[in-house]
């Protein structure tokens, strides 16, 4: 695993969150994850639906289930599985922010709630769901022995566990891990990034099945030219963005400078993005 120079705790994610909150909303909207493009002529809304539907469609769930979402962001991917699959969802962020966004955006009658915790200490009774998604969530949190273990312990016998990760190749360069890979952990406040072996090593040994790992590397890569142009326009057109980027008690406005370093970390191959599904055992 390629690890930050400086680690980001729990705290610090959330910050980093929370300060974001409003661009990440603007320029991507409620999703807070990658697109997915499949015949390429997706709208931005369409391939990050699609990362969505290939999500539920390795978990298996029917009408009835219970479904925990790790890192639920605002809950948009909650709502729609809820109201979709018909399965009672618990999410789960260390954003405040966040957790306001998707209380407010959930109906009342919807079987999702949403919870501030993190994951690698929360409380959920064991045996209690029957399928379990992180999606893009892992990578915040340091203990990656532990994040499956917790995900062990709270499916049920047989359940279901779709993990969408952003990976380090397994070859580095040099450079790469200098000016690309290890900036993003650091900027991005993720204590590191494991590679698909590292990701195959901690879910095996938590009692899970491997039975899939789709590298997507390529289908979501233009996530990021469509989110630095969308950015750029914000800074020309929202005296807000220009704002945020010259106040100095804004710890996370390197964030522009980020996305630039994904963009490239996708097009010369450091960066991967795979889709996991195993089967508690």
């Amino acid at each position: 695993m390629i690890e930050s120079s400086k680690p980001a705790s729990p705290d610090e994610v959330a910050v980093h969150y929370d300060q974001l909150d409003r661009f990440y909303r603007e320029i991507w909207g409620d999703h807070v994850h990658h697109g997915l493009w499949i015949s390429g002529a997706e709208t931005s809304d369409e391939a990050t639906r699609n990362l969505l539907d290939a999500v539920v469609s390795k978990t298996h769930l029917v009408p009835g289930r219970a479904l925990c979402d790790v890192g639920c962001g605002y809950g948009h991917t909650s709502r729609i599985i809820a109201l979709e699959q018909q399965v009672r969802v618990t999410g789960l962020t260390i954003s405040p922010a966040q957790h306001r966004y998707a209380e407010a955006a959930t109906p009342a009658d919807l079987p999702a709630e949403f919870r501030v915790q993190d994951w690698q200490e929360n409380t959920l009774p064991d045996a209690s769901f029957d399928a379990l998604i992180a999606i893009e969530s892992t990578e915040h949190m340091a203990d990656k022995v532990r994040v499956f273990d917790q995900a062990a312990r709270v499916l049920k016998p047989g359940g279901r566990m779709v993990i969408c990760a952003w990976l380090a190749n397994e070859t580095l360069k040099p450079w790469q891990q200098r000016y690309l890979i290890e900036p993003i952990c650091r900027e991005g406040r993720m204590p590191g990034l494991g590679t698909e072996t590292d990701y195959r090593q901690w879910i095996q040994q938590a009692g899970f099945v491997v039975t899939e790992a789709d590298d997507v590397s390529q289908q979501v890569e233009r996530t990021w030219p469509i989110c630095v142009w969308r950015f750029m326009i914000g800074v020309l057109r929202r005296p807000g963005y220009l704002r945020f980027l010259l106040d100095s008690k804004h710890d996370n406005r390197i964030f522009g400078v980020t996305m630039l370093r994904l963009w490239l970390a996708y097009r010369v191959g450091a960066m991967r993005y795979v889709i996991f599904g195993a089967m508690k055992s």
